[in-house]
């Protein structure tokens, strides 16, 4: 069953609902680190966010496969490496969906008293689960409603505030323009643009699920997050300066909007923006499952997760992947007891380590994967700039909270654990197979039959195959594939193939393959020549001939004057 692909609306609704959401706490959050400057630190995300456009563009375009940052250190460095940018990733969005979720219900709770908090958060999460396993195309739907819904309630409360303060005048942001600034206002506006970095969640999760898009929505999608988020989140700030003391600002963190609604346009509008951020956060709990479920799928083809999560439903839908998420995010919220400033910590770190991840394998990409065809490039000096803008805001938000590192590595180092046990499980089963080799010598019950087990889970995963496209490659070539075979994948079982016209000569890659053959006896190698074309539905016949998935089979990094692009090559990977 082929997937629906998502137009421009569905998908700058499902990533959108999580950024646009920012507004609702990050224009207070700004504020009460820069106080009257915070519009200005508000710019300055904007104008960061403007230079991950570029990266973004450049990277995704020219490896246009699921995964964000993941998929871009997976085809430019070791898998190790891309493992570490998918773990933080992960913990990223189990934060993103347990803050929004709880956040949106207290907000409810705000409306309606009666209803329970904790509860409600957890029907949220499982409402959502069952959106995403009935499909990415139904659960875009509610996305665009709510995005919508958001879009509109900010233009009212935009209005009615321009309105009031044509009303009151401009007394309360002069005598807010008065006030001294502590620190000063360099480091005023470094702590507010720290904390206001936060404002850009979601901005990394259009590339995670890039593959359910059609051709030529994602850069649409960057386009549209930064101009919503570089026009409201900077004016909602200035207009909260205008109409209300900064006292008055920083004592009411958690319902700003609805305050500036209550003061500009009455008790409805303060209603309709209540209703509005129960409705946007929950939106933001959609995009972490769609952003999540297509870099888990990836993880999972790829061998870092375990091979049930792939099973789908009639809807094409990886259920599991959903099911375990799920599961993990009710588990946070217990664990905390509902301490979500915990979470607020790790989210902070983990989003921001995978925004500088993502800009070092534009680096890569750039430096290794240089003949790489990509529809646009980020220029060096963008790439530094945003780079060490990340890097400062993570700075800054640990001199601002030093305990939330702590808390952070708490969060990660399980979720390293599991997905480097997978990453390494073969060298992990050898070392458990000769310890138990050494300590039950001779005949041994208990022994055997773990031997056996053991040997037969080293078989199965021995048993899968990659396979190499080579055209006209040279030893040197095949020696970066064989080194490259050798320390990241599994199995050490290689087919090299070369899809050629007949009359093909390939004595010379015989006897460069018989010297490579002698110099890696631990990698199993066949050599086949496959009469055809090279194309898509070459790379789709031999998967179904050979029982080998796409994302196992690799190419070199296509040229100009190649014949094809990595987008139409679907899930093949880049290996040199």
């Amino acid at each position: 069953m082929s997937k629906k692909k998502l137009n421009q609306l569905e998908a700058t609704a499902i990533c959108g609902n999580d950024i646009s959401s920012s507004c609702l706490y990050v224009s207070a959050l700004a504020i009460f680190y820069a106080g009257q400057y915070a519009w200005i630190s508000l710019l300055m995300v904007a104008g960061v966010l403007f230079l991950f456009r570029s990266i973004y563009g450049e990277v995704v375009g020219a490896l246009p496969l699921n995964g964000g940052a993941y998929n871009a250190l997976l085809n430019t460095s070791k898998k190790s490496v891309a493992s570490m940018a998918a773990s933080l990733t992960v913990i990223s969005y189990m934060a993103t969906a347990v803050i929004s979720a709880s956040e949106g219900v207290k907000y409810a709770h705000s409306i309606w008293e009666s209803i329970p908090v904790l509860p409600t958060t957890i029907g949220l999460l499982l409402i959502f689960m069952g959106l995403v396993i009935l499909g990415i195309g139904e659960s875009s739907k509610v996305a665009i409603f709510i995005f919508l819904f958001h879009l509109t309630s900010l233009t009212l409360l935009v209005g009615f505030c321009g309105y009031y303060i044509f009303e009151i005048g401009l007394d309360t942001l002069i005598a807010n323009f008065k006030l001294p600034v502590k620190g000063g206002i360099v480091q005023a506006l470094f702590f507010g643009f720290s904390a206001a970095m936060l404002g850009i969640s979601g901005f990394e999760s259009s590339a995670n699920f890039v593959e359910e898009q059609k051709k030529g929505v994602f850069p649409k999608t960057l386009r549209n997050m930064w101009i919503v988020v570089s026009i409201f989140n900077p004016l909602l700030a200035f207009l909260a300066l205008v109409i209300l003391p900064i006292a008055t600002v920083n004592n009411n963190q958690d319902a700003l909007l609805s305050l500036m609604g209550e003061l500009s346009g009455g008790n409805w509008l303060s209603l309709l923006v209540g209703v509005d951020a129960a409705l946007v956060l929950s939106g933001a709990v959609l995009t972490s499952y769609v952003g999540v479920g297509g870099l888990m799928e990836r993880m999972t083809l790829d061998g870092i997760l375990p091979s049930f999560l792939l099973k789908k439903n009639k809807r094409n839908s990886p259920y599991w992947v959903f099911i375990l998420f799920f599961g993990l995010c009710t588990s946070i919220l217990f664990i905390t007891r509902g301490e979500l400033a915990k979470l607020a910590g790790v989210y902070t770190i983990a989003f921001l380590s995978v925004m500088i991840l993502f800009g070092v394998g534009n680096i890569l990409l750039k430096t290794e994967r240089r003949p790489l065809v990509r529809p646009e490039r980020a220029s060096w000096w963008a790439l530094i700039i945003a780079i060490t803008a990340v890097a400062l805001a993570i700075i800054g938000n640990l001199v601002l909270n030093p305990a939330y590192f702590i808390i952070f590595l708490e969060y990660l180092a399980p979720t390293l654990f599991v997905v480097y046990f997978m990453l390494f499980r073969i060298q992990i089963l050898r070392a458990t197979l000769d310890s138990l080799s050494y300590f039950f010598r001779g005949e041994n019950e208990f022994f055997n039959r773990w031997s056996r087990k053991l040997k037969g889970k080293l078989a199965e995963i021995n048993s899968h195959q990659i396979v190499f496209f080579t055209h006209l490659d040279n030893v040197e070539v095949l020696n970066r594939v064989m080194l490259y075979v050798e320390k990241n994948e599994p199995t050490h079982r290689l087919k090299i193939v070369s899809v050629q016209g007949k009359g093909y000569d390939d004595t010379g890659t015989r006897r460069d393959l018989e010297v490579l053959d002698r110099a890696y006896p631990n990698i199993d190698i066949e050599y086949i020549i496959e009469e055809g074309v090279f194309n898509a539905e070459k790379i789709e016949e031999l998967s179904k001939r050979w029982h080998i998935p796409v994302n196992y089979m690799f190419v070199g990094t296509p040229g100009k004057n190649a014949k094809f692009n990595m987008e139409e090559l679907g899930e093949v990977r880049l290996i040199i």
